[in-house]
């Protein structure tokens, strides 16, 4: 697969290195140092596949011949620490071949050096098809207009006009000069060497010690050294190549892709290997065990070993998400069934209310009904006996007969009276005949069995509230505090809003349905089960209370009511 690298080095005196000696290692060629007098000859060693100089425009054309350009940058380097090139050196995809490599190389070294002003020595190393790469050697020193070499630094004087100092170049000073800047040396004054302008010295009398200028340490930085040895420039380079070489796969449809972060910028935990080097490989190739390699060896295992621990974290945080889960939807159906178990008792206990209410009005009015048949049976039986009394009588006895039917007349009076009674009391029970009176009859014990079933249902609801409440609060207590948050959040997906189930409730109850009754109902489960905050709580419970205490007196108003009719 298509790995990046990408090593960028600084080639210089100060380390014993020669930029001649790097040119003929990466080109596998024979080339002479005229700065030290030593041939450089590396034709034995075996891998590159290509070489070739870029140049920019104004470059001369006989540094096509890299000796030529090599001991130019040296004879141009004084000093015996000088940096005399950059070396980059990028690993190359191996899903494509050199052709496309000396594109990526080409458009690259084009693109973000030879434009820049740099020369380029560009060499493509590949020995056994598992390791291509390339070198890239760059000037580090800019040239002119006129193909030469630019000074990497200028020397600034530290000037000076009135008390405000300046640094300035030799061309910049020349301009200065006419606006009264003055460069500083040193005078002796008294026993010390201060550093004053001639005029300020001419004006006291001090004598120079010095004909050495003030400047500062390191001079100036040509700019464009200063760009191109900054870190941003390399950071440029690694990203380009990132570019061109992500560029060329997508041209030839290959999925692979290269990133130029590290693995702490992408977000991995892995530990990045460490390059080996061609001695260590040579070394284990002869039966030695390399360092390097024996290192890289443990750091794969490690990584492999990490790579199992986050699989297995992976699983067990989807694990852990789905146990989650699981207790969400557990806590909102306990508490669901039991705000419907509470809604369900309190809708039959107000059945049982009317039904028990019911009952009694409806034994009021039989009770009455029969002793009111019962009287009129009496009366009539009375009244008979009298007439039979008075047709026995003899007719002289004009008295006792007078009386006879007076009392005949007062029964069949009050007779008349009871059976008014009677009717508007089959009236009341709404019946046409004393048959319907015994359909009120069976209606009553109908109601004495629906009284019982009610009770026994209420009886089911209760313990069934109980349990889902205690479930409820087992389950809730057995979650940790770092879990809760995660839990409290999930049962927002599983959670029923008052809509819905006042939706099911109507789907079950139909007209008998109580809005009223549902919110009441889960009100009190869900101060019940704690899901109110304590400041709610209170309002919560005298709002219940308010209501408790108008049913109450709405039930006693009714009572009266239905008293004042009887």
């Amino acid at each position: 697969m298509a790995i990046y690298h990408f090593e960028a080095k600084v080639i210089t005196r100060g380390t014993g290195r020669s930029v001649v000696a790097a040119s003929a290692y990466a080109s596998c060629s024979q080339i002479y140092n005229d700065y030290d007098g030593i041939m450089h000859d590396y034709t034995r060693k075996q891998g590159c596949v290509y070489s070739e100089i870029f140049l920019p425009p104004n470059a001369p054309i006989e540094w096509k011949d890299r000796a030529e350009l090599w001991n130019a940058v040296e004879a141009a380097e004084k000093s015996k620490d000088s940096r005399l090139a950059r070396e980059l050196i990028v690993a190359l995809p191996i899903e494509v071949g050199l052709d496309e490599w000396k594109s990526i190389l080409k458009n690259f070294i084009s693109e973000q050096c030879i434009s820049n002003g740099m020369c380029a020595d560009l060499s493509i190393h590949d020995t056994d098809g598992h390791n291509p790469h390339a070198h890239i050697l760059l000037t580090v020193r800019p040239l002119d207009e006129n193909g030469k070499w630019q000074a990497k630094t200028q020397k600034e004087y530290l000037c000076k006009r009135g008390d405000e100092e300046r640094g300035f170049t030799a061309a910049e000073f020349k301009t200065a000069q006419a606006d009264d800047w003055e460069k500083q040396y040193q005078y002796k004054v008294g026993k010390k060497k201060v550093y004053l302008t001639p005029s300020e010295a001419e004006r006291s009398g001090y004598e120079r010690v010095s004909k050495n200028p003030k400047s500062t340490r390191f001079g100036r930085q040509n700019p464009i050294c200063a760009e191109w040895n900054s870190e941003e420039q390399i950071l440029t380079f690694r990203k380009a190549w990132e570019e061109a070489v992500n560029k060329s796969l997508e041209q030839k449809n290959i999925g692979a892709r290269v990133d130029c972060r590290s693995f702490a910028d992408r977000g991995i935990d892995e530990q990045p290997t460490i390059h080996e080097g061609v001695t260590a490989r040579v070394m284990e190739k002869c039966g030695f065990v390399s360092d390097r390699c024996e290192l890289n060896r443990q750091i794969r295992k490690d990584n492999i070993l990490l790579r199992q621990l986050k699989a297995l974290v992976k699983s067990l945080t989807e694990a852990a998400k789905e146990a989650v889960s699981v207790i969400a939807e557990k806590l909102e159906k306990c508490r669901e069934r039991a705000i419907f178990s509470l809604y369900e008792f309190k809708h039959n206990e107000k059945l049982s209310a009317d039904i028990q209410r019911n009952n009694t009005v409806t034994d009021l009015l039989l009770s009455r009904f029969n002793n009111v048949k019962k009287q009129i049976s009496q009366k009539n039986s009375k009244a008979k006996k009298l007439q039979v009394e008075k047709n026995g009588l003899n007719v002289v006895n004009v008295f006792k007969r007078r009386q006879l039917s007076a009392q005949i007349e007062n029964l069949q009076t009050e007779v008349a009276e009871l059976k008014t009674e009677k009717a508007v009391l089959l009236s009341d029970m709404k019946c046409e005949n004393e048959k319907d009176v015994q359909n009120i009859k069976k209606q009553r014990k109908q109601n004495d069995v629906s009284l019982k079933n009610i009770s026994a249902r209420n009886a089911q609801l209760a313990e069934q509230m109980k349990a889902d409440i205690s479930d409820f609060k087992v389950t809730i207590a057995d979650i940790s505090p770092e879990d809760m948050p995660a839990v409290q959040e999930e049962r927002s997906n599983f959670r029923n809003t008052m809509k819905s189930l006042w939706t099911k409730i109507q789907q079950k109850y139909d007209y008998r349905s109580n809005y009223d009754l549902l919110k009441a109902a889960k009100d009190e489960i869900d101060m019940e089960l704690g899901e109110y905050h304590p400041h709610i709580r209170k309002s919560i419970r005298k709002d219940l209370e308010q209501k408790r205490q108008q049913a109450t007196e709405r039930q006693t108003q009714r009572k009266r009511r239905d008293e004042w009719e009887r």
